[in-house]
């Protein structure tokens, strides 16, 4: 049934406490009709006029950012760029999140974009957190982010640019007088949407009436309350800056503290940020600096076990007992509420993220750039039970040490130059980046009872019970590149990029990767013909072709590698005597390939680029096609006498495809009108497809829960999207209430066989609208965002939701009740009957505004504007899905390969309200 949640009524009657720096952009204007075609965008190792611009790139200022609540650039960008889904699959503070650029066309590397912050290449492969790696960052510094989504604009960054680019470019002093900002906010979030399990009156009725044996103890719980909360979180941030003729600074601090619905869940983010420039010798040497500091602390529940809890658990059990919580239940189980007490998962880290870059301008025109950085993560994390009486928990402690380094040095020469009508920029560069990552762990159980959290008394841990591991790799990547850009009188653009990367993660036969692409560009509105033309104000049309890389590879993987047993395993061990005793033996447990191959993609790009009504009506359309082969994977030799059970290989043929097109339109008033408002959005159609695999279902997503842990529900299939769920088809129950499936192969058995593609998780169409709109001093601010045509597995209904487990007094929802004939002891099977339509609609973000001018208050010498705002985040959502909300992704994934689509028992999302108060002095 569809269902829609609707933000109360309260929010238009909201006052506002949110502190935000009035700019240009915050009213509608526009200068002329090139302004938009005028500006500058980032696409690595320099900028460009966008009206120069040859490739597919997608950019956003910090004005139109998304607002509220946000913890990362990801959460800046969703719903901004055509061709960029950005999915908040979990409403936990500083949530991972998909990115998907253009589809998804690699099996090892996820979705993950690289990132590129102020020149620097960022590398998250390991840096401790359990959470969203970019939340070091604090996005009140960011002054824009430029998305490279085509081959031409990424190939510049090669191996790694598979997946698309996302380079981030922090905020900078400007010219005139000092400026300072200081803003605060309060955020109050609760939970948006909760799910429809059985009341204590509709549950003993239910119980009942399936003949479950009841477990009464009188109480009348609602464990959604119980186990969530209203949050509060709170944000401050000062800045200063300005800048003279030679020189310009910016510096700022900031403090987070966002509060999740769930208990013993939040994110703190401590964050310091200077930038400086300085000109000297008439501006022919500049230095820039940029030094990033960031210190975060992450406080986690047990995710799955507390929402399972608040779904399943019995609601007459009472919550409390004599003001305490209830210790022992007719089951003898944990009330949730004590093990919220007793769970702890918290990670302290600190990141410094600094870059060093003086550039000379040898002669007139060629300019060379040093570009020295250290990207340095440390990281510590404890989980602990803390052992307790009645009922009984022994105790544990998990320690985890993480340090991640990465450090480069990069050395680029620039040429600009113009011969008549002909303009050039030369690129040539060289880059080395080093990586060194060190994980530690320990692990310990069995602790007393005696009030002493596990964390400060390890060697009281029983002995025989604790273990320890550890890890060490170290990256390297050494790169050459160098691009033309030529364009003859601002009309006809050329653009042509060469990358060649070597990689240690690869064989010695084909260490180095060659990554080309080129790319056209035709400024039809400058031509002669459209001169007299005054409706066009802009038109261009460009062509681009290139090949990115991907070595999101585990280390060491082309190498041999050994184990050691002493355990009698078959391969490794014999006794040597009559004892019975086994030594130490080795045993082969992968074969080095030093012939393995760097996984390339090729896109083709044609887009336009136009400009109507005095270049109000502005807009843009491209088509690509996307392929993706040499697929690097692990797999099982065929060959029985291999002497290892797995190996690294490129899978020959097998290629991954996305095809689609992408459209933006973007529409602003006549901004000489008291109100001006614009309107505007994007959409992405994308069919994505396996070719030529070898395997006739390449494992990804995994169930969880009892009874279905491990099954298969997702994979790559054959002439199918990826993340095709890969099921047997539900078609109802049989006279004895149990499940009756297709038998696809027609033998008379239902095996693993009758599995059927019956749908993906990957949406076929994305979409995203926007208005904006001002009177006067207001301003109000609406973002939409949607997606069509993917599927949800429903893991939590499938494994929770079962007749069998309303029998034993567990809650559950009206799917269990759904067929009145079936049968308790009906087993849960990966099936069609669990699959749901993903598809929905959310007004994602709605925010109003009011500009005070300082003068009414007579304190206009001293502060230049004062800005009041609310924001609603996660107003409604319409949607079929019944679970919590429908952007998830919960499940296991298989081999290191990513999963999509699947729901169990995920971090529910809130409704926040954001308040607070801007000054700019």
């Amino acid at each position: 049934m569809k269902r829609i949640y609707l933000v109360p009524t309260v929010l238009m009657s909201c006052v506002s406490l949110t502190f935000a720096q009035k700019k240009e952009s915050d009213t509608i204007k526009s200068d002329d009709k090139l302004k938009d075609i005028e500006e500058v965008v980032m696409i690595g190792y320099g900028s460009q006029k966008k009206s120069d611009v040859t490739g597919s790139v997608g950019s956003v200022k910090s004005e139109d950012f998304n607002k509220g609540l946000v913890a990362n650039v990801g959460q800046l960008l969703q719903g901004k760029v055509a061709g960029v889904n950005v999915a908040n699959v979990s409403g936990e503070p500083g949530a991972n999140q998909n990115i998907v650029i253009r589809g998804v066309g690699s099996l090892r590397s996820g979705t993950t974009p690289l990132y590129v912050i102020d020149g620097f290449v960022i590398d998250n492969s390991n840096t401790g957190v359990a959470n969203n790696p970019m939340n070091f960052i604090n996005p009140q510094d960011i002054e824009s982010v430029d998305v490279l989504k085509d081959a031409s604009a990424a190939a510049i960054y090669g191996a790694r640019g598979a997946n698309g680019v996302i380079v981030i470019t922090t905020k900078k002093g400007k010219k005139g007088r000092t400026q300072m900002n200081l803003s605060s906010n309060l955020t109050i979030s609760s939970l948006s949407n909760k799910m429809d399990v059985f009341s204590a009156d509709e549950f003993r009725k239910q119980v009942t009436a399936i003949g479950g044996k009841l477990d009464d103890m009188g109480g009348n719980t609602d464990w959604q309350d119980e186990l969530t909360r209203t949050a509060v979180s709170k944000n401050v941030n000062f800045s200063a800056s300005g800048a003279t003729e030679n020189s310009n600074y910016y510096a700022a601090l900031g403090y987070e503290d966002q509060e999740g619905i769930l208990y013993n869940s939040n994110l703190k983010r401590y964050s310091g940020r200077v930038n400086v420039s300085q000109k000297a010798f008439d501006g022919r040497v500049n230095i820039d600096f940029n030094l990033n500091g960031t210190r975060t602390e992450n406080n986690r529940p047990s995710v799955t076990s507390m929402v399972s809890n608040m779904l399943t658990w019995n609601p007459t059990y009472p919550a409390y007992t004599n003001g305490s919580p209830t210790a022992v239940f007719n089951n003898g189980s944990f009330n949730p509420l004590i093990r919220q007490e007793i769970y702890k998962d918290l990670t302290n880290n600190n990141r410094i993220l600094a870059n060093f870059s003086p550039s000379v301008e040898i002669i007139k025109g060629l300019t060379y750039k040093l570009n020295l950085g250290v990207d340095y993560s440390s990281a510590d994390r404890i989980i602990q039970n803390i052992p307790h009486a009645i009922p009984l928990e022994i105790g544990n402690l998990n320690l985890n040490n993480f340090s991640n380094n990465n450090t480069l040095v990069e050395n680029t020469l620039t040429y600009k130059f113009k011969l008549n009508n002909h303009h050039f920029n030369v690129l040539a560069g060289h880059s080395y980046q080093r990586l060194m990552l060190v994980s530690r762990g320990w692990y310990y159980e069995n602790f007393p009872i005696n009030g002493i959290e596990p964390q400060y008394q390890i060697p009281a841990a029983g002995k025989n019970n604790s273990t320890t591991s550890i890890t060490a790799n170290k990256n390297e990547l050494q790169s050459w590149f160098g691009r033309v850009n030529y364009d003859y009188n601002d009309k006809y653009l050329l653009t042509a990029t060469l990358r060649a990367d070597g990689s240690s993660k690869f064989g010695e036969n084909n260490r180095y990767g060659i990554f080309p692409s080129v790319a056209a560009g035709w400024n039809i509105s400058k031509e002669d013909f459209l001169a007299n033309v005054s409706a066009i104000s802009n038109l261009k049309l460009r062509a681009s072709w290139g090949k990115t890389g991907n070595q999101e590879i585990p280390s060491k993987i082309t190498k041999r590698s050994y184990k050691s047993d002493s355990n009698g395993t078959a391969q490794a061990t014999y006794p040597l005597n009559d004892s019975g005793n086994y030594p130490v033996g080795v045993y082969l447990v992968r074969v080095d390939n030093p012939d393995l191959q760097w996984e390339v993609t090729t896109q083709t790009n044609i887009g336009l680029d136009f400009g109507v009504l005095n270049n109000r009506l502005t807009g843009s359309v491209d088509f690509f096609r996307k392929v993706s082969d040499n697929i690097l994977m692990e797999i099982n030799p065929v060959d029985p006498i291999e002497p290892a059970p797995t190996m690294w290989k490129n899978i020959p043929n097998m290629t991954i495809n996305n095809v689609g097109y992408e459209i933006s339109l973007n529409y602003n008033s006549d901004p000489n009108k008291a109100f001006t408002y614009s309107i505007g959005g994007n959409t992405s159609f994308i069919r994505n497809k396996v070719k030529h695999s070898p395997y006739r279902v390449i494992s990804t997503g995994e169930a969880q829960g009892p009874g279905t842990t491990n099954a298969v529900i997702n994979g790559y299939i054959n002439d199918q999207p990826i993340g095709t769920f890969y099921v047997r088809e539900f078609l109802g129950l049989n006279a004895n209430g149990t499940n009756i499936f297709r038998d696809v192969d027609g033998d008379g058995i239902i095996t693993d066989n009758d599995r059927v593609a019956a749908g993906s998780a990957l949406p076929d169409f994305t979409y995203n609208l926007y208005l904006k709109a001002a009177y006067k001093n207001f301003d109000l601010g609406l973002n939409f965002n949607g997606v069509a045509g993917n599927m949800i597995y429903n893991n939590t209904a499938s494994t929770l939701f079962s007749r069998g487990r309303l029998g034993i007094s567990q809650n559950t929802t009206d799917v269990a009740t759904q067929f009145p004939n079936e049968s308790v002891n009906n087993t849960n099977v990966i099936s069609t009957r669990y699959l749901e339509k993903g598809d929905f609609f959310r007004l994602n973000n709605a925010t109003l505004g009011y500009n005070l001018n300082p003068r009414i208050l007579g304190i206009g010498e001293h502060i230049r504007n004062i800005r009041f705002s609310v924001t609603a985040q996660n107003v409604f959502v319409i949607t079929k899905y019944s679970g919590f909300d429908p952007e998830i992704n919960t499940g296991l994934s298989q081999g290191g390969i990513q999963s999509f689509g699947i729901d169990y028992a995920t971090y529910p999302k809130a409704r926040s309200f954001v308040f607070g108060v801007n000054v700019a002095f």
